[in-house]
């Protein structure tokens, strides 16, 4: 059957439907657990702190685990270890519905997180062998179309759920998705061939799992902790053991997880290098609106979720188009405006006063929206097709790993910077009126997203030196 299917002029078109159902599945889950945390926490009887871990678990082990399900895809066969994603993921899922207590929901939660970092990684890598390099932008653009739709739909199916059905349900909806997108896999995607004869280099993979499991947990409770804190500094210290340990296995070995050359490639760097800056960009602005919208403008959740949807629609409807263009314009003009753009949305966020009218919040976040949808989709392109077809898969893991890694400094820049000068406006106040601490707060949101609008033009100076490609 398969080979029939092969023969039809769409069938490339079908290999994208089957990617286009993972991808969706891991963003809209990567947002949809966040609205359920507070009934999860009452129904498991713990507190905040711990039940955060809920979210965090599933980031830390989607980022960690990103680079070697990458290697395991173009070792074992990227369609092979796909399918493998589907049926975890629908598998922890099932378990996380049946959780009964904090401590098994977070477990089964990083056992969907490494289902997740399958199909993210893999995805990418099969998607860019099925099209040829013409038609690569394209079809990179429509995807980030798909990363919006789930991001977007996340939070408001997840309200929906668990309005009706429970906290549950947010876990349940996936199991359907997921076994739909097993049946694709089987039916549809192309069987793995001309695989790498080598063995899996899982010291490697285990020393790079520590030192990043390590160093994002010191990203991400630096603020709580302090940063000079001993457990910050020890937290730090392990992983740069651990990554100086990694580097010298894959060095000495003769099929490492990680080939260390690929970073000679310039414009596979400078791609991942500008990613990864575009999403600490953004991250500043996802953390920290919500607050603005919520605790000083007294927005419902409602209200702020749909200001907050101009970013994603906008996105879903320029990335498209953008990563057509990039087909036949080249990637730097397009990723260094994206890049300059998002930069200017960032600005005008941070200038936002209580004052501000309804329009110009949602005209900000519909720039940065256009903004992000011009920049990824060309630099997704050039960085997949700036490798080898045999390093596709670790490509497109290393892909992944920078948007995350992004994430993770992002909002951890973004929560220092806001409480440093919170903290230091309010110094002098042993007991601050409302006003004050609106003002203590506006003073650190601002300069937050100022600071990320900084690291959205440093990614538009590095776009620039791929202005010819």
């Amino acid at each position: 059957m398969q080979e029939k299917l092969q023969q039809l002029p769409y069938y490339k078109w079908m290999i994208f439907g089957v990617i286009s159902i993972g991808i969706f599945i891991s963003t809209m889950t990567s947002s949809i657990v966040n609205v359920a945390l507070p009934p999860i926490t009452i129904a498991l009887q713990t507190d905040i702190p711990t039940a955060q871990w809920v979210v965090t678990a599933y980031l830390l082990a989607i980022t960690s685990l990103l680079p070697l399900v990458g290697r395991l895809g173009d070792v074992l066969g990227c369609r092979r270890i796909y399918g493998y994603g589907f049926i975890g993921f629908a598998a922890g899922s099932l378990l996380c519905g049946m959780a009964n207590s904090i401590g098994m929901l977070i477990g089964f939660r990083v056992m969907q997180a490494i289902s997740a970092a399958t199909l993210m990684a893999n995805g990418m890598a099969i998607l860019t062998a099925g099209f040829p390099q013409s038609e690569r932008g394209k079809v990179l653009g429509v995807i980030g179309t798909i990363v919006a739709l789930g991001s977007l739909s996340g939070p408001g199916l997840g309200g929906l759920l668990v309005d009706n059905f429970g906290w549950h349900a947010i876990f349940y909806v996936n199991i359907p998705i997921g076994m739909l997108g097993y049946a694709g896999v089987r039916l549809i995607l192309p069987v793995d061939q001309n695989l790498q004869q080598e063995k899996i280099d899982y010291l490697g993979a285990a020393l790079f799992t520590i030192g990043m499991v390590s160093f994002l947990l010191a990203l991400s409770y630096g603020t709580r902790w302090g940063w000079l804190s001993i457990s910050t500094l020890a937290c730090l210290g392990f992983a740069m053991v651990m990554f100086v340990l990694f580097i010298w296995q894959e060095k000495r070995i003769a099929y490492p997880m990680l080939e260390l050359s690929i970073f000679k490639n310039w414009e596979f760097s400078t791609g991942n290098l500008a990613g990864m800056l575009s999403f600490m960009a953004m991250f500043s602005n996802t953390l920290l609106l919500p607050y603005f919208l919520h605790d000083i403008l007294t927005f419902t959740p409602a209200k702020t979720g749909l200001i907050m949807s101009a970013f994603p629609l906008v996105m879903a409807v320029v990335a498209p188009l953008s990563g057509s263009l990039s087909d036949k314009v080249g990637i730097g003009p397009l990723a260094t405006t994206g890049m300059g753009i998002l930069a200017l949305g960032l600005f005008l966020t941070a200038r936002l006063q209580v004052n501000t009218e309804l329009w110009l919040i949602m005209a900000s976040q519909a720039i940065m929206g256009l903004g992000n949808g011009l920049f990824q989709s060309p630099n997704n392109n050039s960085i997949m097709s700036a490798v080898q077809p045999r390093q596709l898969g670790v490509a497109g893991g290393i892909n992944a790993l920078a948007r995350n890694f992004g994430m993770v400094c992002g909002t951890a820049v973004a929560v220092s910077i806001l409480e440093y000068r919170r903290a230091a406006s309010l110094s002098g106040f042993n007991q601050p009126t409302q006003v004050q601490q609106i003002a203590a707060f506006m003073d650190g949101y601002q300069a937050a997203l100022l600071v990320g609008a900084a690291f959205a033009i440093i990614g538009a100076l590095v776009s620039f030196q791929r202005s010819g490609k």
